[in-house]
């Protein structure tokens, strides 16, 4: 399954509307983060999702964004049910390759895959195991 989905990872749980991936966002555009704020502003022409976003800061990544989206009292999104894609998927795979993390209080985990041969060969061992037990209790009976 991961060959097929080119992913190490599933995503489980549910959101805790905490907003705190809201805030101290990368964006990735195409393969690379967003490093300038010209840049920035004309990617704001190509995308609603872009209107969004202030920038709060850059570091050696890049550009740090927080959704202005995202009340500051309540810490819910003011555009939950018309919200981009990218909220929608959130969390991928992507945050840890760019060395991101989900907060420990997040209702979010990142499950590894494990692949279809691991638990093949897994379920085949317990399986014999099981089938030798069970013969070799057969054999005791009969003696």
């Amino acid at each position: 399954m991961a060959k097929i989905l080119r992913r190490k990872y599933y995503r489980t749980g549910k959101c805790k509307a905490c907003g705190k991936c809201c805030t101290q966002i990368y964006v990735k555009h195409y393969k690379h983060v967003i490093q300038d704020e010209k840049e920035f502003e004309k990617l704001q022409y190509l995308h609603r999702f872009y209107t969004y976003l202030k920038v709060i800061g850059k570091d050696d990544i890049g550009l740090i964004f927080e959704c202005q989206n995202l009340d500051p009292e309540t810490h819910k999104c003011k555009i939950h049910k018309t919200r981009p894609g990218i909220c929608r998927r959130y969390p991928q795979e992507e945050l840890f390759s760019m060395g991101g993390a989900l907060s420990d209080d997040c209702g979010y985990k990142m499950e590894p895959i494990i692949p279809f041969c691991e638990v093949l060969e897994k379920t085949a061992k317990k399986s014999l195991n099981n089938f030798s037990i069970i013969k070799f209790n057969n054999i005791k009976k009969i003696f």
